[in-house]
């Protein structure tokens, strides 16, 4: 299965995506880990992305397609793959779906996670905390909530058009959630 988890920052796509993928047997593939890997690693698209990232600003399309371009085509990800955090425009969305036409193939679920902007505020902050991310204040979150809103947010309705879209709320226990969303999975095939 090729699937696709959408929802704003903090809504537990990568905590999900994790949980689901092993689930499935495919492999998650988050671009924000990659971006992180790459920064810590300092890798020229790893320093260039950091600056974006830094300010709270999507990675630009060329290096972040360059990057899923280069994992989409690995030997694991032939039985399928879970994205998460790409495609995050619609230019981006264009070019995936040119990367999967090549390998003859599309995505079969999007799977959005939708929580409150004040939950998403709070859980960012939290994690910042825990976790001693830099690029998780307030300010940097607010921004890129409106980012995604700007963005992102258009490519729902895109994927609702093309018959792909299953919603999931993301509130509640990291379990709860999960079973929400396998089985919203399971009915949609």
């Amino acid at each position: 299965m090729r699937l696709l988890i959408m929802g704003p920052p903090g809504a537990g796509k990568g905590t999900q995506a994790a949980v689901i993928a092993e689930r499935l047997s495919i492999p998650a593939i988050s671009t924000g880990d990659i971006f992180r890997a790459s920064v810590a690693r300092g890798t020229r698209l790893g320093l260039q992305a950091k600056g974006f990232m830094d300010a709270g600003e999507y990675v630009p399309d060329s290096l972040t397609n360059e990057m899923v371009r280069e994992r989409l085509a690995e030997d694991d990800v032939r039985g399928g793959f879970l994205l998460d955090g790409y495609p995050r425009t619609l230019a981006q969305v264009e070019v995936l779906d040119g990367i999967l036409a090549q390998r003859h193939t599309k995505l079969d679920r999007v799977l959005q996670l939708s929580v409150e902007v004040e939950e998403v505020v709070s859980r960012l902050l939290r994690r910042a905390e825990v976790e001693g991310r830099t690029d998780d204040t307030e300010d940097v979150i607010r921004r890129r909530l409106e980012v995604y809103a700007e963005q992102t947010a258009p490519l729902l309705e895109l994927y609702a058009n093309r018959g792909v879209l299953v919603q999931v709320s993301g509130d509640g226990p990291v379990e709860e959630v999960t079973e929400r969303a396998v089985v919203a999975l399971d009915s949609a095939r």
